[in-house]
């Protein structure tokens, strides 16, 4: 046999260094590169590869599991395959870039059959994985008729479960529910966390044997029990024993189980039973984590012992731990190797810390509820539903202080910093929208009639808190005496929209002032998963109103962005009617990007609305859900259309 000569092999490097595919070579236990193509070098571009270890040179990717694949192989001498795992990949500039490989790791084993070192060899797989397989196609039918059936299961669940978790002072709270692998059947996990007067939170996770629209309808009934007693202030042993009462009647419910915590936020003192289910997972703030021991309960409906059914312990959360509730379906997942809940444990840690996926808006919980399920079953599935429930103690934020001038440019300074407060307070988007919106109006009420008096300072005062049970209590004040002004075209319908959109308001004039008070409670929605479909992040909308003029032949065509408040509502009501030539010529305005619609701009919108005679109309277009459509739902303005 004739061996390569030194040309021979520089010839075969060069080769395999124009592989379309990913290569590295790695040696020793320490799994040192010693050979890589152009192809690797593209995907990690700027760094020392050859002759680290491969723990270094993939550092970032060390909580997405690919080191720890490199390692395993070594170790055992068995390959690891992956298809299409998706991976965040730091770049020089200090991007994150996203792809999706399939991949196989094998041993590399010397002349004598020694083991060496690794290989590993990686396809570049994004565009497929993000344009779907050709084979989809074929089999579309099908697939939407599954998918058709999955949207009736994934409503019903909805239905089922908590429309939303409660924002806490000193707690961040989620949850993530994700419907069996193996089946289209509803499932009987649930989920619960509920604000207590006492200022405590209960968080539940419950598991009812089987699927179908029984277990689904057993865990409702469940729930109702659970939230009701825990609502009413009793303590666990007390709120589960109404279940157990329920699953002793209740064939389907018998065998249930249920963790059950009660939490203070502001002391992190904690009491938890585990009635025959999964002990909680607790994250220190430091990274490390640990199992509570389990409480030795007993699961529902299956009879009375000496000595009760539900043992409770104690423990407490220092600031920043992180405790998180799940079902046994996280553990029992078909294929897996080795300890199911030290792999629970340690891909919970690493998502807590940000070293997994990155997603830099969301919070150490919610990471934990999507990216671990996300990691977890990428590789061999789920045959059961997976439900996660999290909280992690933070400092609590403190209270908002905001002192305006009364005139209308300063509304929007103030709006940025409530948005900015709510935004730390965990609030999600839909609460943002609904304070901002009616803080605003009172703000701008105030400006309009109440200033100048012989009382004190043309300011307005505004302050919110977030009280111990969910609550946003805000106030707007002002110090000057109540004043009816002349007939304003912009004006007239703050008070009426500000008392639709939160839970109540009570506006007390008085000697010195006049102080209106708004209170509304703050949820965040859990999340329904049936994907791991990617996060787009938003472009940041205008923070002034632009107006731009669309082509439109002989109907003129408007878009609006950014706010229309008290400080724009008569620029848009000139501009509109400008280019409308009065209301004479058919209008189309597109409201989809506008951010803000103050009451002073719904009357704006009014008076453009009645210069159009029927045969030059006007026509406003708002995306359901937005921002502009859901005030002109509550004010009814004719004219608009989807």
């Amino acid at each position: 046999m004739n061996l390569p000569g030194a040309g021979d092999l520089d010839a075969m490097l060069g080769a395999v260094d124009q592989l379309p595919f990913i290569v590295a070579v790695c040696e020793g236990p320490e799994l040192l590169v010693v050979a890589c193509n152009a192809a690797t070098r593209a995907v990690l571009p700027g760094r020392d590869v050859l002759g680290r270890p491969i723990r270094d040179v993939i550092s970032d990717l060390s909580g997405q599991q690919f080191v720890d694949a490199y390692y395993e192989v070594y170790r055992t001498g068995v390959p690891i395959t992956g298809r299409q795992w998706r991976a965040h990949i730091k770049q020089p500039d200090g991007s994150v870039h996203e792809m999706f490989a399939t991949f196989t790791i094998v041993p590399w084993l010397d002349a004598g059959g020694d083991l060496r070192g690794v290989i590993g060899a990686a396809f570049d797989v994004t565009e497929l994985a993000r344009s779907g397989q050709a084979a989809e196609a074929e089999a579309d039918r099908l697939r939407r008729r599954f998918e058709q059936s999955r949207d009736v299961i994934t409503a019903l669940q909805r239905e089922l479960l908590p429309s939303g978790l409660p924002v806490l002072p000193g707690l961040q709270v989620a949850a993530s529910y994700l419907l069996a692998d193996a089946e289209t059947a509803a499932g009987g996990d649930w989920f619960d966390a509920v604000s207590r007067p006492d200022g405590q939170v209960a968080l539940v996770v419950g598991d009812v044997v089987g699927h179908g629209v029984t277990a689904s309808g057993v865990m409702g009934q469940l729930r109702a029990v659970l939230q009701e007693r825990l609502d009413a202030g009793v303590g666990i042993v007390e709120a589960l024993a109404a279940a157990d009462r329920l699953a002793q009647r209740v064939r389907a419910a018998h065998a249930a189980t249920v963790c059950l915590a009660l939490l203070d936020p502001g002391t992190g003192e904690l009491a938890y039973c585990t009635a025959g289910h999964p002990p909680p997972l607790l994250i220190s703030a430091t990274g490390g984590t640990r199992y509570l021991p389990g409480t030795g309960g007993m699961p529902l409906g299956v009879g009375a012992r000496e000595g009760g059914n539900f043992p409770v312990r104690n423990a407490r959360l220092a600031v920043g731990d992180l405790l998180l509730l799940y079902s046994d379906g996280v553990l029992e997942r078909p294929g897996t190797v080795g300890d199911a809940a030290e792999e629970l444990a340690q891909v919970a840690s690493d998502t807590a810390a940000g070293r997994a996926l990155h997603d830099p808006n969301a919070t150490a919980a919610e990471r934990v509820c999507t990216q671990t399920v996300e990691l977890l079953v990428r590789s061999g599935g789920h045959a059961d539903d997976i439900t996660l429930l999290a909280a992690q103690r933070v400092p609590p934020v403190p209270d908002l202080v905001v002192d305006l001038p009364a005139e209308p440019a300063a509304l929007r300074g103030a709006r940025a910093q409530l948005g900015g407060w709510l935004a730390a307070a965990g609030a999600a988007e839909t609460d943002v929208f609904v304070l901002q919106h009616s803080l605003g109006e009172l703000a701008t009420n105030a400006i309009e009639h109440a200033f100048g008096g012989d009382f004190g300072k043309d300011i307005i005062e505004v302050r919110a808190t977030l009280t111990t049970n969910g609550h946003v209590e805000a106030t707007v004040t002002d110090h000057g005496g109540w004043r009816v002004p002349e007939r304003q075209p912009t004006r007239g319908r703050g008070l009426a929209l500000t008392a639709q959109l939160v839970q109540s308001l009570r506006v007390e004039p008085g000697p010195t002032g006049t102080v209106a008070t708004v209170r509304h409670p703050l949820t965040r929605p859990a999340r329904l998963l049936t994907g791991f479909a990617d996060v787009v992040t938003p472009v940041p909308p205008p923070a002034e109103l632009v107006i731009s003029e669309l082509p439109g032949g002989d109907e003129a065509r408007v878009r609006l962005d950014g706010p229309i408040d008290a400080a724009s509502a008569a620029q848009v009501r000139q501009d509109l009617l400008r280019r409308s030539r009065g209301g004479t010529v058919p209008m189309t305005v597109d409201l989809s990007g506008v951010t803000h619609l103050a009451s002073a701009g719904v009357s704006a919108l009014h008076l453009v609305a009645e210069s159009h005679h029927d045969d030059a109309p006007l026509t406003l277009v708002a995306l359901p859900g937005s921002p502009a459509r859901q005030i002109l739902d509550l004010v009814g303005l004719s004219g608009v259309t989807p």
